[in-house]
């Protein structure tokens, strides 16, 4: 009993035919050659490592910190926006309040429940005076910035807040395979010429994650969370209800399940882009296939500090975000269109003169 076995140009994917001139296997589409035995091993590669979706034990009421004790929650209040139906949570000392996410007016709904309790939080460590100062240095040496916008007293809100996120514990095993190129180019009097080598790498090993983050609020800009990370775990401390006195708390609308895939992307981004750091020596190295398998994935609840600021310009609501425990900032700025066309005239203006300089030389 015969088989066929079709073998593919690790170039541009075309199938490729045996060559009598060269005795080896050439692509008649990029003229690619290669021997048998490397197509063969390339195949056998391309059959063993195969995508693995990553598992992950259900987070529950027995997983995680449970629910709420009796009287825990006595303190606590919704606060629901009528605009953009956000919802944030607070202590009874917290009084009316303007919504983080679009700056309008919010106002008590009814008593917090329903969610997890929070296995972890991180407390604040920086105050409202540092996420001034820290606003303050983001927006020096922005020369496009309006003068305006720039001033203290234009800040409409700051707010410390308590943000959900899903934390994810998991130990991998990996096989990635990637494709890598070696370009060579030489010339001689009439010809440049360039040499394309194609390879086929392989690398396996094993990683730890430890508390990857993922946002449980669809009301928080996820770029935004990303960016002011990482937060040091080593300040995470179990929750109590304490932590929440006088600051306001986001409730999380994003379950542990519907954070897996985000979760899944990265670790398994983390993975390749640390295996492909291994390799050196070639032009281009990119990843073609992976094969990631968890032995065992654990979820923690968690409230971590981000101080949210906002600020209105021309009738646009510009916002930034804060790490409240590390002061890392992020945000983003107007732009002075009189300025940015100053600026833009200034080095066109210059680079005209350069211009004209060396065409009088020439």
């Amino acid at each position: 009993m015969s088989s066929l076995m079709e073998y593919k140009c690790p170039n541009c994917g075309g199938a490729v035919n045996f060559d009598t001139s060269s005795q080896s296997l050439k692509c008649p589409y990029c003229d690619t050659t290669f021997d048998m035995e490397s197509a063969k091993a390339y195949d056998e590669d391309l059959n063993d490592v195969q995508e693995n979706e990553i598992k992950w034990d259900e987070y529950n009421e027995k997983s995680g910190n449970g629910d709420w004790q009796e009287g825990e929650q006595d303190q606590m209040i919704t606060y629901v926006c009528e605009s953009c139906a956000g919802e944030i949570i607070a202590d009874d000392t917290v009084a009316g309040t303007k919504c983080p996410y679009c700056g309008n007016p919010v106002i008590i709904k009814n008593q917090f429940a329903g969610t997890f309790r929070p296995d972890f939080v991180i407390p604040f460590q920086l105050d409202k005076k540092i996420a001034k100062l820290k606003l303050k240095e983001f927006m020096k040496g922005k020369p496009l910035l309006p003068k305006y916008f720039a001033t203290e007293n234009h800040i409409d809100e700051i707010k410390g807040l308590y943000v959900p996120f899903w934390l994810f514990d998991c130990d991998t095993d990996a096989k990635i395979r990637y494709k890598a190129t070696k370009v060579r180019t030489w010339s001689d009097t009439n010809y440049r010429y360039t040499r394309t080598d194609f390879y086929s790498l392989i690398r396996e090993g094993s990683m730890d994650f430890t508390k990857v983050p993922v946002d449980g609020s669809t009301k928080m800009e996820d770029a935004y969370m990303e960016s002011i990370e990482p937060f040091d775990y080593s300040g995470l401390v179990e929750f109590q209800t304490a932590y929440l006195a006088g600051l306001l708390t986001n409730k999380y609308d994003v379950d542990a399940d519907k954070s897996i895939p985000r979760a899944n992307e990265r670790i398994k981004n983390s993975v390749v882009k640390s295996f492909q750091e291994t390799i050196h020596g070639y032009s281009s190295c990119i990843a073609e296939s992976t094969n990631i398998k968890l032995n065992s994935g654990e979820i923690s609840y968690a409230l971590l500090p981000v101080w949210i600021l906002n600020s209105t310009y021309k009738g646009k609501m510009y916002s930034f975000a804060m790490n409240g425990q590390t002061g890392k900032f992020v945000g983003e700025l107007p732009i002075d269109k009189g300025r940015a066309f100053g600026f833009f005239m200034a080095i066109f203006g210059g680079l005209a003169v350069v211009g004209s300089t060396l065409a009088l030389l020439l």
